[in-house]
């Protein structure tokens, strides 16, 4: 009896252990089709993240007449709608391998999956843009921003009574030195009047423009500028300075919203070192 017993109990361990290790098994497939997925995905966003290449690596390509990268228009967005005028966000994709440039290769005109935010006079677009064709379909004209190569990430429509501004943050070159022009390196402000047909361009020496925001019932800007202290090429807010301009749209000029001297004085009190 005492031998049948133990039998039993080693029979029905050896099914809890069994059991056990199924499903340990079956959670670690599971942990690793996760894994697989997310990493899968992450190089996916690291694709769209990659920015247009640098100028030192199309000179590379160019010697050997080749290219990396294709342009790719996303869908148009109706920025006047009493006057039809559209904005053509321009993008691209990067190719697996390099190609020669006489090969032919068909544009990808789908839509991006770019989250847009609908706002009372003010339209958001997000996607990985290398240029902004302007569309006036009663005219049937097309106007081009820019015929240098940047890089910008979000598209800002701004609804005034007299106007309709376009905002964007834009690199325009390889300042933090890792191959591409990308949202890593120093941004310029760029802001296009549908009304004027005038592109201006706001930017700060050896800074980032990390923020912007309109005055209440003004065009003019409050703009944050990312200081590079190390010159490393790029800002990171987690260790590195900012400070704040106005933006007089009027004008078409920067000032200063905290004067040198208290900035002087704010420093000394950081310090430990201001004189009382």
């Amino acid at each position: 009896m005492k031998i049948d017993k133990i039998k039993n109990y080693n029979q029905n361990l050896l099914a809890v252990l069994g059991t056990v290790l199924l499903l340990i098994a079956i959670m670690g497939l599971f942990l690793m089709a996760i894994f697989f997925i997310s990493e899968l995905n992450r190089n996916n966003y690291r694709n769209t993240e990659e920015g247009i290449l640098s100028d030192e690596k199309i000179e590379e390509l160019q010697q050997e007449n080749k290219r990396k990268q294709l342009i790719s228009y996303e869908s148009p967005r109706l920025v006047d709608t009493l006057n039809l005028v559209y904005i053509i966000p321009v993008s691209h994709k990067t190719l697996k391998n390099e190609e020669a440039i006489e090969a032919e290769a068909l544009l990808d005109l789908r839509s991006s999956d770019s989250y847009q935010r609908d706002k009372r006079y003010s339209n958001r677009y997000y996607g990985d843009f290398n240029n902004i064709l302007v569309y006036d379909y009663k005219n049937q004209e097309v106007v081009k921003l820019f015929d240098r190569r940047i890089n910008f990430a979000k598209i800002q429509t701004e609804y005034f009574e007299d106007d309709i501004l376009v905002l964007f943050k834009a690199s325009t070159k390889d300042t933090y030195k890792d191959g591409v022009i990308n949202q890593m390196d120093y941004k310029t402000l760029f802001i296009y009047s549908l009304k004027s047909q005038k592109l201006r361009e706001v930017q700060w020496e050896n800074a980032d423009v990390s923020e912007f925001n309109f005055v209440e019932n003004s065009k003019d800007l409050i703009i944050n500028f990312g200081i590079d202290h190390n010159r490393d090429g790029k800002f990171d807010s987690y260790i590195e300075p900012s400070l704040i301009k106005k933006y007089d749209y009027a004008n078409d000029k920067l000032a200063d919203i905290v004067s040198d001297q208290m900035s002087k004085e704010l420093q000394m009190n950081l310090e430990g070192t201001k004189k009382e």
